[in-house]
């Protein structure tokens, strides 16, 4: 092979740039773009997002774009991750719910700001394997199980918040049933495209809150 045939390998990116890009990825993507909680800008600092995706990708993990995980899914834009948890207002002693753990990401950044985070995944393997990665990591504060998401999990209700990361047409009543009383759930709801609507529940009442428009992966359901 001669040298003009010759093309080196990209250097693997170290931990040290990885932080340097999260540190930018929290001032670009999130602080310019009205991400004012600070518990929640913590969290995305500290989080290892390249952690959570296959290594081909790494390199793409604090860019501004969703990104693929296995089995046709999604890993979400980090400004949607922020978005969608500060509009679901948790408080540190609040019990989350989270519909589709996917590469687990989501419910790592849950885990950083509330007592206790359930992920439900309807896929085994990418539950599995995002329980791998969390355990890795430290956290003890996520529990999992592998079912379908319209359901919920009921065994753990009611919830203080509801995060969903993947698009149902309706939202799903068993949820509604298993927010707490003044709890929030935050969903994109749609077919083809979405919008995030931020839902409270009320004593009497459910109040919805359509907010910005989004593309998730469709919501599965089993049948």
């Amino acid at each position: 092979m001669t040298n003009s045939q010759y093309v080196p390998d990209k250097p693997k990116t170290t931990v040290e740039q990885f932080e340097v890009e999260r540190k930018q990825m929290v001032e670009t993507q999130l602080r310019d773009r009205q991400i004012e909680d600070q518990r929640v800008l913590a969290a995305m600092s500290k989080v290892p997002r390249h952690e959570f995706l296959d290594s081909w990708c790494q390199d793409f993990a604090y860019s501004d774009r969703p990104l693929p995980i296995p089995h046709h899914q999604t890993i979400s834009q980090p400004y949607i991750v922020a978005y969608m948890t500060q509009a679901a207002n948790i408080a540190p002693s609040d019990r989350v719910l989270e519909i589709g753990t996917g590469c687990g990401y989501q419910a790592a950044i849950l885990a950083e700001i509330a007592k206790q985070v359930y992920s439900v995944e309807i896929i085994p393997q990418l539950s599995q394997q995002a329980s791998q990665t969390l355990s890795k990591l430290g956290y003890k504060n996520i529990q999992f199980k592998i079912g379908d998401g319209y359901q919920g999990w009921v065994e753990h209700a009611p919830y203080d918040a509801i995060i969903v990361t993947a698009a149902p047409e309706y939202i799903p009543h068993a949820l509604i049933k298993q927010l707490k009383i003044n709890g929030t759930m935050v969903i994109p709801v749609g077919k083809w495209y979405q919008d995030i609507v931020v839902l409270t529940k009320k004593e009497n009442d459910i109040v919805l809150e359509k907010t910005i428009p989004v593309r998730f992966v469709p919501m599965k359901k089993k049948f």
